[in-house]
């Protein structure tokens, strides 16, 4: 006489079985990553840039968004309310780990991801070559006519022309101070202390001649201005990659692979470009960086 299986025993079976199958599969829900940005336009750009490569890589993602600078979204990271968010080398180096300057980019990325491995177990993927380091920028024109291309040429002339920049900008270490420390000179005829959104219009208008910049600003590209040679190193590169907890990418390495892939892109030019479509242009952060991936064959359609 053949043994039966009772009906309760034979759903058992087939709900193990159904079971052992998922678990085969990896499970059913599709795994999500927490994504965030500072509160400025390239931040925006660059953190929907990870969103889209990781949904294209088939992730679910969860958008953060602005959650605010450098010590919220650090502490996030280690905190496990955060899986990613785009970080410079620099921000890295004198903010969090709050090490002495550095001016070699390599030596800067090998140290910060190095000590953030080693510290937080936090992990740096490949930086872009552009660098939106603290800078001083003038207008092509005013710069060819005095034959000015790095700090040392403005130091000499400093005490005939007018600089503007936001109040801090003449206390603050890495300011006058820390430019009058390392090159000598630097002691302007005049300084205007503007509003931040202030500082490219008074240039613009003439009022000043140099203006208080960062490397990938917008208003550089829009306006064709000089970006003035730091030829003596005062400040640290600053590269930007994302940082992402250890954890995540030891459960989902392919992270690394989707997010690694723009990185070689972003240099300063196009940054700057990417920016002034944003700030200048007025364009949503998520169409800009939905159309560089497209058009660099990064994501479909």
């Amino acid at each position: 006489m053949k043994n039966k299986l009772s009906k309760p025993a034979i759903w058992v079976s087939l709900i193990l079985t159904a079971v052992i199958a998922l678990s085969a599969c990896g499970g059913s829900e599709p795994t999500t990553i927490r994504v965030a940005s500072k509160g400025f336009a390239e931040q925006f750009i660059l953190g929907e840039m990870y969103a889209l490569l990781l949904e294209d890589s088939g992730f679910t993602v969860e958008r953060k968004g602005a959650l605010g600078g450098t010590p919220v979204l650090h502490e996030s990271l280690i905190n496990d309310e955060l899986d990613i968010y785009p970080e410079y080398t620099g921000t890295g180096l004198l903010t969090v780990l709050q090490m002495d300057v550095m001016s070699n980019p390599k030596e800067v990325f090998d140290t910060v991801s190095a000590a953030y491995k080693e510290k937080f177990n936090l992990v740096w993927l490949d930086p872009a070559p552009m660098n939106n380091t603290q800078a001083l920028a003038m207008t092509e024109a005013r710069a060819a006519e005095l034959g000015i291309t790095s700090f040392s040429d403005l130091a000499a002339q400093a005490s005939d022309l007018v600089l503007a920049g936001p109040p801090e900008f003449v206390e603050r270490e890495d300011g006058l101070p820390g430019l009058q420390a390392a090159y000598g000179g630097f002691e302007f005829g005049d300084y205007l202390a503007v509003d931040f959104g202030l500082r490219y219009p008074t240039l613009l208008s003439g009022d000043a001649d140099v203006v208080v910049a960062f490397g990938t600003d917008g208003e550089i590209f829009a306006n064709n201005l000089r970006v003035l040679e730091d030829d003596k190193g005062l400040y640290p590169p600053y590269q930007v990659a994302p940082v992402v907890r250890q954890a995540v990418l030891d459960e989902h390495p392919t992270i690394a692979e989707a997010l690694n892939k723009v990185a070689p892109l972003l240099d300063d030019a196009t940054m700057q470009e990417l920016n002034n479509r944003v700030t200048g242009n007025g364009e949503e952060p998520e169409d800009v960086a939905r159309e560089f991936l497209v058009e660099n064959g990064l994501i479909s359609e």
